[in-house]
């Protein structure tokens, strides 16, 4: 579907950012469907930006958004965007290469193979210490299974 230029006089991006559509079905005279709300990534970054300034669980987050007519689920939605790099390109920062974002991926898994890996070590080193110890243990209770064996065998000698 292609809009007028009536159609795209209507859509209309307020100083705020917000993208508004102000006029019903003329034709039909009935009023205008509710449309979804639709943000400029500038606008959610200066929410975020002010949302993550105020302190966490304080009664100003909850203000912020009812002024707004936002909901929390609007800045979950767009820190999960801004994490993926897909909110930041506004914000002067340049739209990272693919060959940008592949060693970045790469980094990040490299990171994190490098933490599993130095878990999974202090896992061996603990698992080897008790290894250490069960092996002295049983060392300890053969040692003393022999002696046993000894005094016994001694007794009944001695009874003969």
């Amino acid at each position: 579907m292609t809009m007028t230029l009536a159609d795209q006089a209507a859509v209309t991006t307020r100083q705020d950012g917000r993208v508004t559509d102000e006029h019903g079905d003329q034709q039909s005279g009935r009023p205008a469907r509710p449309k979804r709300r639709t943000f400029t990534k500038a606008y959610k970054a200066r929410i975020l930006a002010a949302y993550d300034a105020l302190p966490e669980g304080s009664p100003e987050r909850g203000a912020l958004l009812r002024a707004e007519k936002l909901y929390h689920s609007h800045i979950e939605h767009w820190r999960k965007q801004r994490d993926e790099g897909t909110l930041a390109a506004t914000s002067g920062k340049p739209a990272r290469s693919p060959e940008a974002e592949e060693l970045a991926r790469l980094k990040a898994e490299n990171t994190k193979l490098k933490a599993e890996a130095a878990k999974l070590e202090a896992g061996n080193a603990k698992l080897a210490g008790e290894l250490d110890k069960t092996q002295t243990a049983l060392d300890i209770a053969g040692k003393a299974f022999a002696l046993l064996r000894d005094i016994s065998s001694s007794a009944d000698s001695d009874e003969n």
